[in-house]
């Protein structure tokens, strides 16, 4: 963390969330991948691996965000519509697909709150 800066601890509980939650659905998805076979009726093989990554890489820019960086943020806008892209590409259903949106809008929110520790206006 950097000196002067301080993180409310909704974000801080919210990004911990984040990256232990994308943490064990990348690994279901990698080392599960039988399981989530049979769950994923008709959808291409390449949809499991696929969200396998987009977990890695939601570890990634919780972290970044940890870090104060900005393109954390970024990236995870980016992930999530690829992830509802895929949803809705998969059968899933609109609407279905836009709760996996829900945790976007919480970071946004989080972001927001802690009056001068606001995450947002201390990101790099």
């Amino acid at each position: 963390m950097t000196v002067g800066k301080e993180r409310n601890g909704c974000l801080t509980a919210w990004l911990a969330l984040m990256i232990a939650a994308n943490s064990i659905v990348a690994g279901f998805y990698l080392f599960g991948s039988a399981h989530v076979a049979l769950g994923l009726t008709g959808e291409p093989r390449w949809v499991g691996p696929l969200l396998a990554f987009v977990g890695i890489l939601n570890v990634i820019f919780a972290i970044a965000l940890l870090r104060w960086k900005r393109w954390g943020f970024f990236g995870c806008i980016a992930t999530s519509v690829l992830a509802f892209v895929v949803n809705v590409g998969t059968g899933l259903g609109v609407g279905h697909s836009l709760l996996g949106l829900a945790g976007l809008a919480i970071l946004f929110g989080v972001l927001q709150i802690g009056g001068e520790n606001k995450g947002w206006t201390q990101l790099e």
